[in-house]
């Protein structure tokens, strides 16, 4: 029997390759719903053959008369309200590709409603860590990750007990300005910030990644996902990407899950999990590489990801302020309002002046989120 799917964010960057490991799967998957937002690339029209075999349910982020004309068998919901009604539909896994705080709540209605969750979705578990764990386990539903460093912890934890696990050891490429003083990040422009040197990705990941704020979100994740303390998840730059992440056991072996910098690849892992499908991805060339490098990442030159590690162990609202202003003060450096280095004074600013809480309600968390957004919209021209 095929796999029921409920795909959030289906017209973002990760969206687009899971609908293509979908698509390469239809004896597998049964793709039952998805929401799209802007949708530049018009998924869900130049899709529709396909599409229109399985949707049953579709939320957009506004009324799409042209999209309800197309699919007229299936049931339509709009905004963030929509993404919890989208959820509420019976499915088997929900695949959460939302970017930014949006893809909360729809995690935690699926983990509510049963459902096991591949999860994209960096700021479900950097704002509302412990109280989506705490749901998964109470309703007995397994939070699936489909970040590279994450897929790769898991594959190379899969068999082993959580006490033999000694250190997780979570590796970065640096990003676009791996090889810049901070002295020269000064002068860096948007256009180069967005060059990634390895991955292709969504604009708002490509900036996280040249801050190193997407490494220290990364580490927060892991402390959740595999319960593992702060002091044992080490980083390590690693300007290839090949190899995705390592775990270190505790008679000092140390196992790392390599692999070509393709997202279809966890993204497959995470769908078919905990089996293993054959894949058309390109095959790794060890040869062809030559040699792999690995250097120490400096607090000093990334001091965002000293923070997460701080705000991470610190708990209660801070990782969910961090996470708020990060996700504004990139916003205004996509719209060329603030300078690169801009970004992590507005993010230290709103942590050092937030009052935290410990153990947040969900409405607190999302009240820390909006708090943080406005600290940083009112203090950007400072």
């Amino acid at each position: 029997m095929r796999k029921k799917v409920i795909l959030l964010g289906a017209s973002g960057n990760i969206g687009q390759k899971t609908l293509d490991v979908i698509r390469q799967q239809p004896d597998r998957f049964k793709l039952v719903g998805v929401s799209v937002g802007n949708d530049p690339e018009n998924v869900l029209i130049s899709q529709h053959e396909t599409l229109s075999e399985t949707l049953e349910s579709i939320c957009s982020s506004d009324d799409r008369e042209d999209l309800k004309n197309l699919y007229p068998e299936c049931k339509f919901f709009n905004g963030e309200q929509g993404l919890i009604e989208l959820t509420n539909q019976k499915a088997d896994l929900v695949i959460n590709a939302l970017q930014g705080f949006v893809g909360l709540l729809p995690t935690v209605n699926a983990v509510n409603n049963g459902m096991d969750v591949a999860l994209a979705n960096k700021e479900t578990l950097i704002a509302g860590g412990q109280i989506i764990m705490e749901l998964a386990r109470k309703k007995g539903v397994r939070i699936i990750p489909i970040d590279s460093e994450h897929s790769a912890i898991l594959q190379c934890i899969l068999g082993y007990d959580h006490s033999e696990i000694e250190n997780l050891i979570i590796t970065a490429s640096g990003g676009s300005f791996r090889n810049l003083s901070r002295e020269q990040l000064k002068d860096v422009t948007l256009k180069m910030a967005l060059n990634h040197p390895n991955w292709c990705m969504g604009k708002k990941i490509t900036i996280d990644s040249a801050t190193m704020m997407n490494k220290g979100f990364e580490v927060i994740e892991a402390h959740w996902l595999f319960d593992i303390d702060y002091d044992h998840i080490k980083t390590v730059l690693h300007p290839q990407s090949i190899v995705h992440s390592l775990v270190e056991f505790r008679d000092h072996a140390v196992m790392a899950q390599m692999g070509v910098a393709d997202m279809r690849v966890p993204i497959r892992f995470a769908l078919n999990y905990p089996e293993r499908i054959e894949n058309n991805s390109e095959h790794l060339d060890l040869v062809k590489i030559g040699k792999l490098e690995f250097n120490e990442l400096s607090e000093e030159r990334f001091p965002l990801l000293k923070l997460a590690y701080d705000t991470g162990k610190a708990g209660g609202i801070l990782p969910a302020v961090m996470n708020g202003a990060n996700e504004m003060a990139v916003k205004l450096f996509l719209e060329d309002k603030i300078s690169f280095l801009d970004i992590e004074r507005l993010i230290f600013a709103a942590v050092d002046n937030a009052v935290n809480i410990a153990d947040p309600s969900i409405e607190q968390i999302i009240e820390s989120d909006r708090w943080a957004q406005e600290y940083v919209l009112s203090h950007c021209k400072g």
